[in-house]
């Protein structure tokens, strides 16, 4: 999501209703009360489809209810929590003594984000679930998501999923699960989140975004977005849309490439602020994704789509961090897309 669809929408800490997801509700729900809940899972699925907001969800009814035996757990319906209810207005202020939240940080020394989760944090999940909780029930911790982590940060994690202590719970939030180490996929549950409707997608966006927008717009936003609240969010602001279609009529061109339409591409991506380098790298993982998911399963093919997802995504990330010329990353992964397109 971009800056700005950041500063106009609701953070998932901060969300309250979950559109579309019910059948994966119901078995977080359905797990807990039965006494018997796995102690990490890995939820799955495309970016902005609400796959941290089920997370939060989650924390705020266990924290709320640590203890699954009551009524209130054996006979509710959903996750949802009351807005004023305690726990959940101390969540939202992250404040929440018993919840660990892991993302990347800023790097004080350049003011940017790190590029990965680090392992420094990672590490403070042995002290976290190793202490008491709080308020004498569960720990909770959630890494948003689990693919920003570095090797070392991986076999950080694999020591507490290998030895959970009691009444704690982890979330690993993952855009694409498949790449994630199959040593903690093996000790999760996984759980997959399918791409919204249309129709989800402009409700959801429709109560997230925290400006007025016409209908007309959310719902041609909703219908670009694939299934996606974040994108459609991302859409609904300025130009966004325009840009989209400008990025998918060079993917649409492919493995063809335009050297024209990539310079101008390259010079409105080089003049702009960081968030339309991610809406760009929103779109084109869009586009691989749905190469990976168009049913035709040869492994060598596979196996190279993520592997030119593994590659311009590094370089992006690396492009943000240092801040290098957008033009040239344009080109080479324009490049790599081509490849990609003649699997």
């Amino acid at each position: 999501m971009s800056a700005a669809a950041e500063e106009t929408s609701p953070h998932p800490c901060d969300t309250g209703v979950l559109f579309g997801h019910s059948d994966a509700e119901q078995a977080l729900l359905e797990s807990y009360r039965g006494g018997r809940v796995p102690h990490a899972w890995l939820i799955g699925g495309e970016r902005g489809i609400g796959k941290a907001t089920l997370a939060y969800r989650m924390a705020r009814f266990v924290l709320a209810h640590p203890d699954p035996s009551i009524p209130a757990v054996q006979k509710a319906k959903s996750l949802e929590v009351a807005p004023d209810h305690p726990v959940a207005r101390r969540i939202s202020g992250q404040a929440h003594s018993d919840l660990l939240v892991l993302v990347r940080v800023i790097n004080e020394k350049t003011g940017k984000l790190f590029t990965e989760i680090r392992v420094e944090d990672v590490r403070r999940t042995v002290s976290f679930f190793g202490s008491t909780a709080g308020e004498g029930g569960w720990r909770v911790a959630i890494i948003d998501p689990v693919e920003e982590l570095n090797a070392a940060g991986e076999n950080a994690l694999l020591k507490i999923l290998e030895e959970p202590p009691p009444r704690s719970l982890l979330f690993l939030v993952g855009h694409a699960p498949g790449r994630v180490l199959p040593t903690i996929r093996s000790r999760c549950r996984t759980l997959l989140l399918r791409p919204l409707t249309v129709e989800d997608v402009a409700q959801a966006a429709a109560a997230a975004s925290r400006r007025d927008v016409a209908g007309k717009d959310i719902g041609e936003a909703a219908k670009a977005a694939e299934g996606s609240v974040g994108r459609a969010l991302m859409f609904l602001e300025g130009d966004a849309l325009e840009f989209r279609q400008q990025v998918m009529d060079l993917l649409e061109r492919l493995p063809a490439l335009d050297p024209r339409a990539l310079h101008a591409l390259g010079d409105e991506i080089a003049g702009t602020q960081t968030e339309t380098l991610a809406a760009f790298m929103d779109i084109v993982n869009g586009w691989l994704g749905n190469r990976l998911s168009d049913g035709r399963q040869d492994t060598a093919r596979l196996a190279r789509i993520g592997e030119v997802w593994a590659s311009i995504n590094s370089a992006a990330q690396e492009a943000e961090a240092y801040n290098l010329d957008r033009k040239p990353l344009v080109f080479s992964m324009f490049g790599k897309l081509a490849e990609a397109a003649r699997t």
